[in-house]
């Protein structure tokens, strides 16, 4: 009988493919969210489940008798109660503590590049204080930091793309010396799933990069020469974005939001002192070969 593995957050954009990827290791997989979706087709090892990640009697019926649970929930405007200290600290801690009791073997908690319990931006701090209250309850937790990652239907290339065809003049965040590394959101999800293959990688923080780094600017005018357009890149200070990212949170879909202006103000670059997609025996793949395919279909 296949092992189960349950995924909070199985419908996100990372979460999907965790649940593909999982299924073709031979995992039968519970695919946990608030609204579960039916059409998982006659798949057998396939389950779409409701769960609620704030509330513990639902996460116990989620983690009872998996094998492994892997926490791809993620929040990025706050709205009402749903905060990023509720999501990314509580809710983690909680489910954390639901699946060390029901006899877990595995958890990944899915983090971020650049989480920092100490950072004064909420969202940053939110994510890497979740860390360490997640470790603190399950001791062989195997935290999964992305850095921004890409995909043909992602928000980050796609919306890159759409704006540098519009704009003759393109706002850059700062001065554009922000250093990002790009990860194909399917890499991301075969190092989640290897992670559920491999009891030894227990316990590890791995970080995933892409195999290149970027400057914000360098990758402003790859994405560019790629569409054929030659915007006029100009600087934008970040406290300028603050404000215009304040505003725009008040929108439904918010295009830029105040943690995504944070994030663009550290370096998201994987650390050479933390195992990544190497550790797992990933080649990660470049952006160039994704870019091109939204290109065409864009």
């Amino acid at each position: 009988m296949a092992q189960i593995v349950t995924v909070f957050g199985g419908t996100g954009f990372l979460g999907r493919r965790i649940v593909r990827h999982l299924h073709d290791k031979g995992f039968s997989v519970r695919i946990a969210s608030r609204r579960p979706n039916p059409s998982t087709g006659d798949d057998p090892q396939l389950r779409s489940i409701a769960a609620d990640i704030y509330e513990v009697p639902s996460i116990a019926r989620a983690v009872a008798g998996a094998f492994g649970v892997v926490n791809a929930v993620s929040l990025y405007v706050e709205r009402g109660t749903q905060t990023f200290d509720a999501m990314h600290v509580t809710a983690a801690e909680r489910l954390a503590n639901e699946a060390r009791k029901a006899g877990v073997e595995s958890l990944v908690h899915i983090s971020g590049i650049g989480a920092d319990a100490q950072s004064p931006s909420p969202y940053i701090r939110a994510r890497g204080q979740g860390e360490q209250a997640v470790r603190a309850i399950f001791g062989k937790v195997t935290v999964i930091r992305p850095a921004v990652m890409f995909g043909l239907d992602d928000t980050f290339l796609n919306t890159l793309i759409k704006l540098l065809r519009r704009l003759p003049i393109y706002p850059m965040f700062g001065r554009g010396e922000t250093r990002l590394q790009p990860t194909d959101v399917e890499d991301v999800a075969e190092a989640v799933a290897k992670v559920m293959q491999r009891t030894e990688t227990a316990g590890l923080t791995v970080e995933c990069g892409g195999p290149r780094v970027y400057s914000y600017e360098e990758l402003l005018r790859t994405i560019a020469r790629s569409a054929n357009v030659k915007p006029m890149l100009v600087p934008v200070p970040f406290a300028a974005w603050q404000a215009l990212a304040w505003i725009a949170e008040m929108l439904p879909g918010a295009p830029v939001t105040r943690n995504q202006v944070d994030l663009m103000q550290i370096d998201t670059v994987a650390s050479p002192d933390q195992p990544g997609f190497a550790a797992l025996g990933i080649s990660p793949r470049p952006m160039e070969e994704v870019l091109q395919n939204i290109l065409k279909i864009s």
